[in-house]
Order: C-alpha cells, then sequence, then structure tokens
C-alpha cells in the first residue's frame, strides 16, 4: 500500500493543474491516477488529428447515452478522453472563459466565492494568450493562440454577414466581454495541442514529490471514520489500494465523477441500495441535475473554394500532411472550430444567448468495418451551426452496476422544458437571418437538404429534435452549493456529509457556462488547489 498526502483520481484537464499546483511547494507527496493510458500519440499532438481520436477506443471512453425523449428517441454518443490529459487531449481545442454572467450566476446560486471578480484573476494566471505574430501576453503555462492570420479565406463571408446585420466584431474575447463573433482562439502552441497535460502535467512530472500511475481504473474511496482515507482500484488485472494522508480529490470527469461517489456509497440511497452498496452517506443530487449544449449544423455547397478542395483529394491530404510536418501550418495545425462567436438572438436579451460556428468545410461520416471514417466532400462546402447557451433541461447520470469497467446509465432529458424549446427556435431564427445576407448569398450555392430558410417556428424544432447533438458539454453533476439539499460539494468543493474527500473538475458546475467548457474546468482546478493549500 502507497501512502501520499494527497491522491488525486483522474489525469484530465483538472487533474493535471491539481498535480502541477499542489507539488509546486515541495511540501507534498500527490499521486495521480488515470484510466487512459499516454497522450504521447500523433493524433492527440496534430490539432486536426481530432477527426482521428473521435472514435477511438484506444483513448476514447465512446459513451452512450439512453435514448432521449426529447430527441425523438434517439441515443447520443458522448466521447470522453481515456488518456492523460483527458478530453482536453481529444477536443476540438477551442478555449473560451464563458461569459461574466455564467460565474455569477454560479455565486447567486450559492457558490460563494465564485462570482467573476473571484475566477478572473485564476483564468489570467493559467493563461498565456499568443499572437498572430507568435508574442505572448501574460506568463500562464496554457497557450492561447490566436489563430486569425492562417483560417481559410471563406470566414471572410461569415464575418461579413455579421457586418450587414449590426453584430461586433471581437478582435480579443479575453479582453472583454465576449459579445460579438471572431476567430476561435484554440490551445495549441507551435501547431501542436497544448492540453492540460502539456502545460501543467509535463513539467509538474520533473518532480519527485509527484507520482503518475495509468492504466488505473478506480473503484471506489474507503473511508475510516466518516473520513476519507484509501483509494481502491485495479491496475494490470491486480486490486490496489493507495491512502492518502491529508485528502482524496476526485477529477474524473462529469460523467466518471458521480460514479466512484456512488460506488463508494455516497448518492441516492434506493440506488445504492439496489447495487447492494452501503450508504455512507445519502445525497441524491448525486449524479442528478446534468446538463449538456445541444447544437445543429447546417450544410451548404459553396460558390468558392473551402477546405473541401484542399482536404477532400488524397494529393491534398498529402500535401497538408507534408506542410504540417515541415512548417506546423496549414489546415492540419487548426481545430475543426474556425470562427463563431456569442449573440443575442433577441436584442431584448440580458446577455447573449447563443453560441455559433462558422466552419468552412462539410464532411460525410461513414463505416469501414471497424473504423468510423470522417472525409470532406467533393466539392466546397461551408457549416453554419447554433447552440442555444444556457438550457434548463436537467438529467441524470448514474452507475448501472457496481463494477466501475460498466458503462454508466447516462440520461439527458434534453429538450424538457418549454424555454429550452423556445431557445432552439430564437437559434434557428438567428442563423436564418445570417444565410439571408447578401454577404452569405455570395458564399452559398444552395442549401443541402433539410433547407432551413423554409421552416417556421414548428419546422426549426421538429428539424432541431431530428438531427440535433450534444457539444461535449456535460456539467452540473456533483454541483456545488449551499447545502447537501441542492448540492454534493460545498463552496470548497468538500464532499458532504463525509471528511478528507473534495471533488474538482466540470461536474462541480452550478450550472453550466454559455460556451465551451475546458478552459472553466482548469480555472476550477487552479482555484480548488489554492483552497486546498490554503491553512485551515
Amino acid at each position: 500500500m502507497d501512502e501520499f498526502d494527497f491522491i488525486v483520481v483522474g489525469a484530465g484537464s483538472a487533474g493535471c493543474v491539481l498535480a502541477d499546483r499542489l507539488t509546486e511547494n515541495g511540501r507534498y507527496s500527490v499521486l495521480l491516477l488515470e484510466a487512459g493510458g499516454s497522450d504521447m500519440n500523433p493524433w492527440i499532438k496534430m490539432p486536426a488529428g481530432y477527426g482521428k481520436t473521435f472514435y477511438d477506443p484506444a483513448v476514447n471512453w465512446r459513451f452512450e447515452a439512453e435514448p432521449d425523449p426529447g430527441t425523438g428517441g434517439r441515443k447520443s454518443y458522448w466521447p470522453r478522453g481515456k488518456v492523460v490529459g483527458g478530453s482536453g487531449s481529444i477536443n476540438a481545442l477551442v478555449y473560451f472563459r464563458g461569459l461574466p454572467g455564467d460565474f455569477d450566476d454560479w455565486r447567486d446560486a450559492g457558490a460563494t466565492g465564485w462570482g467573476w471578480d473571484d475566477v478572473r484573476p485564476h483564468f489570467e494566471a493559467i493563461e498565456r494568450p499568443v499572437d498572430t505574430m507568435g508574442r505572448a501576453r501574460g506568463a500562464g503555462p496554457l497557450a492561447v493562440r490566436d489563430v486569425s492570420d492562417q483560417i481559410h479565406r471563406a470566414n471572410r463571408h461569415f464575418f461579413a454577414a455579421g457586418g450587414e446585420l449590426g453584430v461586433p466584431i471581437n478582435d480579443d474575447y479575453l479582453e472583454s466581454t465576449a459579445e460579438g463573433i471572431f476567430v476561435y482562439r484554440i490551445n495549441t502552441s507551435k501547431g501542436m495541442r497544448c492540453s492540460s497535460a502539456d502545460a501543467f502535467l509535463r513539467p509538474a512530472l520533473k518532480r519527485r514529490n509527484l507520482k503518475l500511475v495509468t492504466r488505473a481504473l478506480v473503484n471506489r474511496v474507503l473511508f475510516e471514520n466518516g473520513r476519507a482515507a484509501r483509494i481502491e482500484y485495479s491496475r494490470g488485472g491486480q486490486t490496489v489500494s493507495a491512502r492518502a494522508r491529508r485528502e482524496i480529490v476526485l477529477s474524473a470527469g462529469s460523467v466518471s465523477s458521480p460514479g466512484i461517489l456512488q460506488r463508494s456509497g455516497i448518492g441516492p440511497g434506493r440506488l445504492l441500495q439496489d447495487m447492494g452498496l452501503p450508504v455512507i452517506h445519502e445525497n441524491a443530487n448525486v449524479g442528478g441535475n446534468l446538463q449538456d449544449h445541444l447544437a445543429i449544423s447546417y450544410y451548404y455547397k459553396a460558390t468558392e473554394p473551402t477546405l473541401n478542395n484542399v482536404l477532400s483529394p488524397w494529393w491534398g491530404k498529402a500535401l497538408c500532411g507534408l506542410r504540417y510536418v515541415l512548417t506546423r501550418k496549414g489546415p492540419l495545425s487548426l481545430s475543426v472550430n474556425q470562427s463563431g462567436g456569442f449573440l443575442r438572438s433577441d436584442p431584448g436579451r440580458a446577455r447573449p444567448d447563443q453560441q455559433i460556428y462558422f466552419n468552412p468545410v462539410t464532411y460525410t461520416t461513414t463505416r469501414a468495418g471497424t473504423r468510423t471514417v470522417i472525409n470532406p466532400d467533393p466539392f466546397p462546402g461551408f457549416i453554419i451551426s447554433f447552440q442555444p447557451a444556457r438550457p434548463t433541461s436537467r438529467g441524470r447520470i448514474d452507475i448501472r452496476s457496481p463494477n466501475p469497467a460498466d458503462a454508466p446509465a447516462i440520461r439527458p432529458n434534453y429538450l424538457a422544458t418549454d424555454q429550452d424549446c423556445r431557445d432552439v427556435v430564437a437559434g434557428g431564427r438567428l442563423i436564418q437571418s445570417f444565410v439571408r445576407t447578401a454577404a452569405m448569398r455570395r458564399l452559398i450555392q444552395e442549401a443541402m437538404p433539410p433547407d432551413l430558410a423554409g421552416m417556421d417556428d414548428a419546422g426549426i424544432l421538429a428539424d432541431f429534435r431530428e438531427r440535433c447533438g450534444t457539444v461535449y458539454h456535460p456539467v452540473s453533476t456533483c454541483a456545488m452549493g449551499p447545502d447537501p439539499t441542492r448540492a454534493v460539494v460545498d463552496p470548497l468543493l468538500r464532499v458532504f456529509g463525509v471528511e478528507g474527500l473534495r471533488v474538482v473538475d466540470a461536474s462541480v458546475f452550478p450550472n453550466v457556462t454559455s460556451g465551451n467548457t475546458n478552459a472553466p474546468t482548469m480555472m476550477v482546478a487552479h482555484r480548488a488547489a489554492a483552497m486546498i493549500l490554503k491553512p485551515s
């Protein structure tokens, strides 16, 4: 049995930050457990390798949600990272903090100390913004790259359309309220992915007080006199136990952290009893309050070349590959998401309620034996998408059995509220306004069915239910709040009902932030480390 000051479960976006911060002063030993393997994979390091890792079981849990009534009984595919760096090693690289009001919402929901003024310094501490000339602003370890000089020229039509609609162009959304349209900033350094593992964990591994164990599937936390004392995990067919002298921190993500709590005896009493698990602390909120973003894409054939012309033919792929190897530039060095922004679907909205995306590519997904192949179409095309920013529907994630190898039951409960349905219609109307501008009409040769242009409100909603999909932002399954009647952890991220146990990952968000969730997850870990290290 190994013994450490802290044990952190999950070397994902949050866990890597914690491993760095908790070992930085040299006083404490840390064991970092990761269920997946190494992230030293060329498809992970190359930004466009996202298309390869999206279905790869070697680095991806490839979860599947239960059939959902709100989306016509469809099952949704939930990729999550099973690798060092977690989902930050296989995501689309977009870096977005969230809107300032998102964090004030957290504070107002009872997460004292998590308002915008509280969290902004932690974002600034982790970030190293890099401009198009390669000049850095700030000293944080995480590269946040401005790639506006590298995106495809077809994006100019999107920005011109925004101009026609009076939408502001936001050149530096890190230094503003983030409203408007812009080129998405991405986590790359020298043309390669810069994940939490690259920025925080890899330097920290040079310290003797940090031990990383991969291929370690955590089963449960074991308690002694009401305090989290040991972690039990399997590795190489053997059951292993490790002791924490100070605290155990779960950073396994919104899908897996609630499962570890439930297998440890913390969760809905009836569920635990049905599974034959002892009830250490009954809390029905564990696994509940699940929130996620849903989006839909509209496909168009274009009147001028797009990335399809470059990436569809074999020789185009070869040339792009050669360019990337030699220069670390070109389409393979960028995210699949190039431009977009945060807009109000109606001027009367208090703040932006829709996130939109413009991507100068269309693609077809096919099955080839056991492989899934994503290939750009053999004609010029582009995609424009939207996602309502703050869904009000709530779902659940629960274990199916006491076996940690069994995938959990994911019940998103999408589009279960009238507000969410109204927001979908508002988002569809917003995209209609874009595609009707003169700028976009110059780019559109024809819509690929179904055509948004002719849809009324009912048609927009019906099409959304039929074709929408997750944007892979699950949060809030171990939400923080003022008391256990509404939450799983307190504002210091300590699990209610026991001692020596915290949760630090996206599962603690009281509410989903308006956009991409990787940045706020790293922020949470940075702030949490300060809380953990603060003398009691």
